[in-house]
């Protein structure tokens, strides 16, 4: 009995060092944010499996100045899918098959690595197969994005307990090192971060009592981020400040954002007054507990480049909302 302990004892540790060499032989992914490696043949991706993927990822990013879409990309046939592809940290595969399927798995070549394999037993199925999943193809490659970008910008972050407004108002976000503090009084938190040219990335958040049904509905969420622009943003010019834009509409959805119900707004800001805009972003999180609206919001000012991978940061920081 005692030879059988030391027997077992002995093959659990090497099950342990093989499990732990097989997870240290994984290699760092790489690849930009919102870029897909599309691992498919040359004939189904020109055809109408590629023309329904390509509605789907060539979709434009809502808010935005100018048309960008949701992600680059990059298409190789299957036997070109060697070392090199198989570190990239988004990676859609798809062809023909014996049935209809859709699977996630992560962290197979790399890491952090999300892989979707989507697979028809013809071209038709494999069309509607891409269409069924349009959704789950953009969530998923999305949220691994999301969850990369965290890692990156927030490895250093100012400290919540040390900013006035969150001890105060019982809320915070992270907000990476990188920014520096415009205001912070107590009621409202503003941090730029400044980048090439003049050009910069803005953090606001700020509270709104809930009055009527309409401000926990989302119907006052423009007028309420009019006010505090007039309040709290001016701009260059005397009497200037940032509103919404009124030739566009904003798109709001309804979503969930610490546990509660909130809305997602994306839209465009500019100065009344003075020739400045850009796109924001801000989630309107129902706070009932405290009868309030926690309001974080995002904002770039970059005119004449792409702004899908600085808006796409702020989502980023702007989902660590958290509310006591």
């Amino acid at each position: 009995m005692k030879k059988l302990g030391i027997l077992i004892v002995i093959i659990s540790f090497l099950f342990s060092c093989e499990s732990g060499k097989n997870q240290l032989i994984l290699m760092d992914a790489n690849g930009r944010i919102n870029h897909l490696l599309i691992i498919m043949k040359n004939s189904e991706w020109e055809g109408d499996a590629g023309d329904e993927l390509r509605k789907i990822i060539a979709e434009p990013v809502l808010g935005l100045p100018q048309p960008e879409a949701q992600f680059e990309v990059t298409q190789v046939p299957l036997e070109n899918f060697g070392s090199m592809f198989k570190a990239s940290r988004s990676v859609l595969k798809i062809g023909i098959s014996n049935k209809n399927s859709f699977t996630v798995a992560t962290d197979v070549y790399a890491s952090p690595q999300k892989i979707i394999t989507i697979t028809g037993k013809n071209r038709e199925e494999l069309k509607n197969e891409i269409q069924k999943n349009s959704s789950k193809i953009i969530s998923e490659f999305k949220s691994s994005d999301l969850r990369a970008v965290r890692r990156k910008i927030l490895k250093k972050y100012w400290d919540p307990l040390k900013i006035e407004t969150f001890k105060k108002q019982g809320y915070s976000i992270k907000i990476p090192r990188q920014y520096n503090k415009v205001e912070d009084n107590g009621d409202f938190v503003w941090y730029r971060y400044h980048l090439f040219g003049g050009n910069s990335m803005e953090l606001i958040t700020y509270t709104i009592p809930i009055t009527s049904e309409d401000d926990t509905n989302g119907n006052n969420i423009v007028a309420g981020r009019d006010a505090i622009g007039e309040k709290y943003i001016p701009g260059g010019l005397e009497g200037s400040y940032m509103i919404t834009e009124k030739a566009y509409t904003p798109h709001v959805f309804e979503v969930k954002l610490d546990g509660k119900k909130a809305f997602e707004t994306r839209g465009k800001w500019e100065v009344k007054g003075a020739y400045m805009a850009g796109p924001f972003l801000s989630y309107t999180v129902v706070d009932k507990a405290n009868n309030r609206l926690v309001v974080v919001e995002g904002l770039t000012f970059a005119p004449s480049i792409n702004k899908r991978d600085y808006m796409f940061e702020i989502e980023a920081i702007l989902k660590t909302l958290k509310i006591n």
